[in-house]
């Protein structure tokens, strides 16, 4: 499959809920794809407008991860994501211990041994059951640590490990804050989360490998070959012939994170335009399931092209440039 690059294109657009019939709802996004790498929830909204159905805004995605139905932590690759609440208590299972055990040499050199560790997690764990969501300066200080330097994201990296935590909205400003994470144990063993994992991330990435699943997850390529090789490998949906594809990505879309390697997307030449260095990934402009340029969100000069674009599609990027905007809300 994916010998032949066009169909491999045609059948992952697919996958990911960019052509066919719209997902939905923002947590069947979730689903469908595992998680949103969530860096910055704002940077996470624009995932959701393409795979969606079209009355769906980003205050619905604010709404979601208010109200606890996506959960906002540390997932794949030891990063920040938005995951369906159905689901995070099985991933941090998987991967929290694994991320928590790359993060402790890190910790160590802060000043944060296992013991002090222990001790300041249920100091948090009390605060947050009592008092409510709070500020990660708030909870280094009754923790007993400055809150001032990188002490207090990584204790609280490790306490979101732990299935402790979960980001919240803050109310103003952008201060990160805290919440008690209240889920339902979820008991699989390790082979039956990655069985879970590998199926999962083939039905919503796939045609893909298990250097692509490693890649994407963090948990390394003898694991991902033991997911793939227990998973159940779905059936590839017919790609259709809908005529050209034309999409708005925004930043860290999962279609360029969720793969080992860009260049079946992305000409080589052009790499350095989406990731000019850096983990940051810009927003991107997809035809056909390439991508052909960079856009931001501005009045004038708003698109930047690699190569000369026809009428018909700068007219599709036109209708899509309108509904970022219907989709933003003004914001």
């Amino acid at each position: 499959m994916l010998d032949d690059p066009a169909r491999t294109r045609a059948l992952r657009l697919r996958a990911q809920g960019l052509t066919g019939s719209p997902t939905g709802d923002v947590e069947g996004v979730c689903g469908r794809l595992v998680g949103i790498q969530a860096q910055e929830l704002g940077f996470a909204r624009l995932a959701f407008r393409p795979r969606c159905t079209g009355d769906v805004s980003a205050s619905d995605v604010d709404a979601a991860v208010r109200e606890g139905r996506l959960v906002w932590t540390w997932a794949m690759r030891g990063t920040l994501h938005l995951v369906r609440a159905a689901d995070v208590a099985w991933l941090v299972g998987l991967l929290g211990p694994t991320f928590a055990t790359r993060g402790r040499p890190r910790r160590l050199a802060l000043g944060l041994d296992d013991a002090f560790c222990e001790r300041a997690l249920a100091v948090i764990r009390d605060v947050l059951a009592t008092e409510g969501p709070q500020r990660r300066g708030t909870l280094a200080q009754r923790a007993g640590i400055d809150p001032r330097g990188q002490a207090p994201a990584h204790l609280l990296g490790l306490a979101a490990m732990r299935g402790l935590v979960r980001r919240v909205p803050a109310a103003a400003g952008r201060t990160p804050t805290f919440a008690l994470l209240e889920s339902e144990p979820t008991p699989l063993s390790e082979d039956e989360a990655l069985t879970r994992l590998g199926g999962r991330y083939l039905a919503g990435h796939g045609p893909a490998t298990a250097q692509d699943l490693a890649a994407w997850s963090g948990i390394g390529l003898r694991r991902a070959r033991r997911a793939l090789a227990a998973a159940a490998i779905p059936t590839p949906a017919s790609p259709g012939d809908e005529g050209p594809h034309v999409t708005l990505l925004g930043h860290f879309d999962p279609y360029l994170l969720g793969y080992a390697s860009r260049d079946l997307v992305l000409d080589p030449r052009h790499a350095k335009r989406i990731q000019a260095g850096g983990g940051f990934i810009a927003p991107a402009v997809l035809v056909d399931g390439r991508v052909v340029g960079t856009w931001r969100r501005e009045e004038v000069d708003w698109l930047e092209p690699f190569e000369p674009l026809g009428a018909e599609v700068l007219a599709a990027l036109e209708r899509e440039r309108v509904d970022v905007e219907r989709f933003a809300g003004g914001s």
